[in-house]
């Protein structure tokens, strides 16, 4: 898989109306959410951002970092936030990505329109990428899902001879691989 690391470089990012810059020294040894929305001022991307603000303190005890994105610029990402009241409660970084530097990066850029898929990748602590998902436009994100994927693989980094089963969840049990599994699940 690719590494985030690699199409990380100096981005700048809003959050809470201050402007700052994330680099890859940010990412290192931290797990990391990349969430790719098309674009700022639309219809499903505040209902998504809303719900990711909604489940960022959780995120964060977990010890993950959200990052949005888009091709919008810093300065969007203000204007928005100045003027919506679901942008207003986002206390995770905002990227700008007007150049489509990391969009191209993590495969999700639309060449054709200049924005980006509704993209979802989880980053593990050594730059590696353990959960990609991307999908059209038109369909919204659930953050409690995204959790739930965090969750898992991070369990798994913890228990690198288990597996998570379909709709696992912590708690739940667990699958060895072994040959005796093979053709009696």
């Amino acid at each position: 898989m690719v590494r985030a690391e690699v199409v990380i470089n100096l981005l700048r990012f809003c959050v809470n109306g201050e402007f700052k810059t994330v680099s890859k020294a940010d990412l290192k040894g931290k797990w990391s959410i990349f969430f790719f929305y098309p674009a700022d001022f639309t219809f499903v991307c505040p209902t998504e951002l809303g719900d990711m603000a909604d489940s960022y303190e959780a995120f964060k005890k977990m010890g993950v970092e959200v990052y949005s994105v888009s091709t919008d610029t810093h300065f969007t990402h203000k204007a928005w936030h100045d003027t919506s009241d679901t942008i207003k409660k986002i206390k995770y970084p905002m990227l700008a990505d007007p150049t489509g530097v990391l969009s191209r990066g993590f495969g999700v850029y639309i060449e054709e329109e200049g924005l980006a898929y509704r993209g979802t990748f989880v980053v593990n602590p050594e730059g590696k990428i353990k959960v990609a998902e991307v999908h059209d436009n038109g369909i919204g994100r659930d953050a409690s899902e995204l959790m739930r994927k965090v969750q898992a693989a991070q369990f798994i980094a913890k228990n690198p001879n288990e597996v998570c089963p379909a709709k696992w969840k912590p708690g739940s049990e667990t699958l060895k691989p072994s040959l005796d599994l093979v053709g009696r699940i």
